[in-house]
């Protein structure tokens, strides 16, 4: 192949809610940046939509970053009215791109198994990407069909599965904290580290999302696909290279240790928000929200503790929480270090632990020190080095479909990981199904149940 670099993106699914509020964005954050490069767009939906009208449409989500480039592939950019799971419709697309091409489905998981499966046994372009958003599957199993489904279309190789926090700046930051100063990685291991915590948190609540969501909850949307790469990046060896086979390995090696606390998953919560106020916006009780099935008591907070089985983590507990409508909300990962040996006689006890704060929003890291108090040197104080990490150039999905457009699969998740994703939150699952964890409340603007603090 001449180049590995993307001349057609066709995105299936371009009428919908990702489409507009995060893919087209995300494109245009590249096109606008120093990695942009001349692209032909295609957008293909149900729906009958002209050629100007979506171009407009395009024009006005490129317009948070404007560039002339994002201009000329807006104005130049085609729509195709096609059913995505139909064979005919998706060729008639594909035939009409030039050079490289990806297909992006920005569709729910069940229609993207639908569309892969209409592409088997039709004779692709070579070096056609596909590139899948998460959840990839619904569960363990249909994790596996799907990457079978997918090894009789394309080689792994020229599947993109997407993950856009791994295109967060301060995620991949992590890399370069860990492997590139030796102060830190030492320090980064059983002997010295109590727990990890890795927290996302939210103020946002349902947001419309109702007919995703409700199915999915905080465990499936957010600790089974992003919190877990995480974990991956900070618990892994260091790789040889940050090249896509050595970084993806490491991350893969990592995830085949790792286990629920408790094999049973008993050792997880869950809770889910009633009304209340974030901020000044009043907020309406989950169960009250549109599109929401009280029924299926879906979870929008989720905690597990997991334990990675690995000559440097062993014993250590790795909280993983993530949840919506919360008042003073955290997105950190958090290294807290075990205490001293010994403290000599006369010196005051610290009052806790000492951690290492990675920010992920916003992008910063601190860590404590304690040292010899201003009035009395043998009363020990806390003070804090903090870090601001240089922002990236691009949105998070900029940052992912930079990657993708160069062809490079390094912020693509592989297949395998897709599948310890699925396996190591099976186990929690199975008992939330059973009701051996109970569904716990918080209010809207809290940080969270009370019975959790």
């Amino acid at each position: 192949m001449a180049s590995s670099r993307i001349d057609t993106l066709i995105v299936l699914g371009a009428g919908g809610d990702l489409t507009s509020r995060l893919l087209l964005p995300g494109l245009a954050s590249l096109l606008a940046s120093s990695r942009g490069a001349e692209l032909q767009l295609i957008g293909v939906d149900r729906e009958e939509v002209t050629n100007a009208r979506w171009r407009s449409r395009v024009a006005k989500a490129f317009a948070a970053s404007p560039s002339a480039l994002g201009t000329r592939v807006a104005q130049a950019s085609t729509y195709l009215r096609g059913d995505a799971t139909d064979a005919t419709d998706l060729m008639r697309a594909i035939d009409a791109a030039t050079g490289r091409v990806a297909l992006y489905f920005a569709l729910p998981p069940a229609v993207a198994a639908l569309a892969v499966a209409a592409l088997a046994g039709q004779k692709l372009p070579a070096g056609i990407v596909l590139a899948l958003e998460k959840p990839f599957g619904t569960d363990l199993a249909s994790a596996r069909a799907l990457n079978r489904l997918l090894q009789t279309v394309v080689p792994e190789e020229q599947v993109f599965r997407v993950d856009h926090f791994l295109g967060k700046s301060t995620v991949l930051n992590l890399l370069g904290l860990r492997f590139a100063n030796r102060i830190f990685e030492p320090l980064l291991s059983a002997q010295n580290v109590a727990h990890v915590e890795i927290v996302i948190e939210e103020a946002l609540g349902l947001e419309g999302r109702a007919g995703y969501y409700d199915k999915a909850g905080a465990l499936i949307d957010m600790i089974q696909s992003h919190l877990l790469q995480v974990l991956a990046l900070a618990a892994m060896e260091p790789p040889s290279s940050v090249g896509s086979e050595d970084l993806r390995g490491a991350m893969a090696q990592v995830l085949r240790a790792t286990r629920p606390w408790l094999k049973n998953g008993t050792e997880s919560r869950r809770a889910r928000y009633t009304a209340g106020k974030v901020g000044r916006r009043t907020m309406p009780a989950y169960a009250g929200e549109p599109g929401v099935d009280p029924a299926r008591k879906t979870e929008t907070l989720a905690e597990m503790t997991v334990a990675v089985d690995t000559w440097r983590w062993d014993g250590v507990p790795f909280v993983l929480r993530s949840g919506k409508a919360l008042g003073d909300p955290r997105q950190e990962i958090v290294f807290t270090f075990r205490d001293v040996p010994h403290l000599p006689t006369g010196f005051s006890a610290p009052s806790r632990q000492a951690r290492l704060r990675v920010g992920v929003n916003p992008a910063t890291m601190e860590i404590d020190l304690v040292t010899n108090g201003r009035d009395d040197p043998f009363d020990l104080e806390w003070d804090t080095l903090q870090a601001q990490f240089g922002a990236s150039e691009l949105s998070a999905y900029g940052e992912v479909l930079a990657e993708l457009c160069a062809g490079d699969p390094t912020l693509s998740v592989r297949g395998d990981v897709a599948e310890e994703c699925w396996r190591i939150v099976t186990p929690v699952l199975a008992a939330w199904r059973k009701n051996a964890v109970p569904l716990d409340s918080y209010p809207a603007g809290s940080t969270g149940p009370k019975s959790w603090r």
